[in-house]
């Protein structure tokens, strides 16, 4: 069972990270765009309108796309120099300890920013120059953040397992 949740997550983690880098494309294909759209203003050619609004919802979106598939390669930040002075046993106390409170910062993560989704969608805001419905921003990041939420449990069960299990799992 365990590793078909691995599995799982594993496959959900790269959609999201593929779905996140594709959209940073996007958006770097279209900043150029319009880098040389205004550069081009007396050939004729515009700025792309409201591209600071896009890339600020492209990148919060890919922000959230990243965060499954960091969490399951155990590539967040950590601080190893006590790691050495401590036991395996310890040591794997410790990821345990991690995974269950970044479990905790996803959850709090993703019911925020559903909040804020309700609120902006209750409210009807909008984006200054698109007048895109910025309910629907937070909606594409409540995807990634969701899915933050679902590998983060899967990796504080991974660190349980190991725990019980004894070896140490760096990466599953």
């Amino acid at each position: 069972m365990y590793h078909f949740l691995h599995r799982g997550a594993d496959l959900l983690a790269r959609i999201m990270a593929y779905s996140g880098g594709a959209v940073l494309l996007a958006v770097i294909v279209m900043t150029c765009a319009s880098i040389i759209g205004r550069a081009s203003i007396p050939l004729g050619l515009r700025p792309v309108p409201g591209d600071f609004e896009m890339v600020e919802i492209g990148v919060g979106f890919a922000i959230f796309a990243f965060l499954p598939w960091c969490q399951l390669q155990r590539g967040h930040v950590a601080v190893d120099l006590f790691r050495p002075a401590f036991g395996e046993v310890a040591n794997r106390l410790i990821d345990v300890v991690v995974d269950i409170l970044i479990l905790g910062l996803a959850i709090m993560i993703a019911w925020r920013l559903f909040e804020g989704m309700l609120d902006k969608r209750q409210f009807a805001e909008t984006t200054f120059i698109l007048r895109l419905p910025i309910w629907q921003a937070y909606l594409a990041g409540l995807a990634g953040a969701g899915s933050f939420v679902l590998v983060a449990a899967l990796c504080a069960l991974r660190s349980l397992r190991t725990l019980k299990n004894g070896a140490r799992d760096v990466k599953p």
